[in-house]
């Protein structure tokens, strides 16, 4: 299988303070990737280092052959990879619809393409509160805005940091089977979560990474084997 995206040996700091030391991993195409571990291992430090807010001073990032290392993150969105930060981050003051318009472009060159339509047919609730700023939705619909802001780039590759986190458990299965539809249409994802048990599966590979490192890779059925593996990595 295609394999996407591919970090080769990543270093990255802040300031002098080194925060990955040699970080590996792929992302196959049509694929859910995952990236587990405690936090302030290195999780949101290798989002950083993909989408160009951080600088890597060692290793390569490649995104469809072509290494990414370096570049401006406009780039890196114009390449075609959408990313749904931690905590949300969408623009408190401006409408759901402009939210979502803000960011609409079709930089993968799909013949489908993501529109304002589809993001609402896809998530029915933020059609309800087109009108809403973004501060007067619950934290589950600024999730869904989220997403769809970022399904508006229409990306080849969609990065969800953090994507359940806070949220009650009916609305985490709801993003959970979204994101589903989504692999099925066949995006690409990689995914940073706590709640594994929920995802397991709809992901194909887990990457875990403790200080900086991934210190063990696998599928789904060998993470859910290995109760010793979580509780050592992840705390479960």
């Amino acid at each position: 299988m295609t394999v996407m995206l591919e970090l080769d040996r990543v270093e990255t700091f802040y300031g002098t303070i080194q925060a990955l030391f040699g970080m590996s991993l792929q992302c196959r195409a049509g694929e859910v990737t995952t990236l587990l571990g405690r936090n302030g291992m290195g999780k949101t430090t290798t989002v950083g280092s993909i989408i160009g807010t951080l600088a890597s001073r060692g290793g390569s990032i490649r995104f469809d052959g072509e290494v990414i290392s370096g570049r401006p993150p406009y780039e890196v969105a114009q390449r075609g990879i959408g990313l749904v930060p931690e905590g949300r981050q969408i623009f408190p003051n401006l409408s759901v619809r402009e939210n979502l318009i803000a960011t609409a472009a079709n930089f993968s060159g799909s013949e489908t393409p993501w529109t304002l339509d589809k993001v609402i047919d896809f998530f029915p609730r933020l059609g309800e509160r087109l009108n809403n700023q973004g501060s007067q939705l619950s934290g589950g619909e600024q999730q869904m805005l989220a997403i769809g802001r970022a399904l508006m780039l229409n990306p080849r590759l969609l990065i969800l940091d953090e994507a359940t986190e806070g949220l009650a458990p009916l609305i985490r299965q709801e993003i959970w089977h979204r994101l589903g539809q989504l692999k099925h249409s066949g995006l690409t994802i990689l995914l940073i979560d706590k709640n594994i048990d929920e995802f397991a599966h709809l992901a194909d590979r887990h990457f875990i990474v403790e200080k900086g490192r991934v210190v063990w890779s696998g599928d789904s059925a060998a993470l859910s084997a290995d109760a010793d593996l979580k509780l050592r990595y992840l705390g479960i």
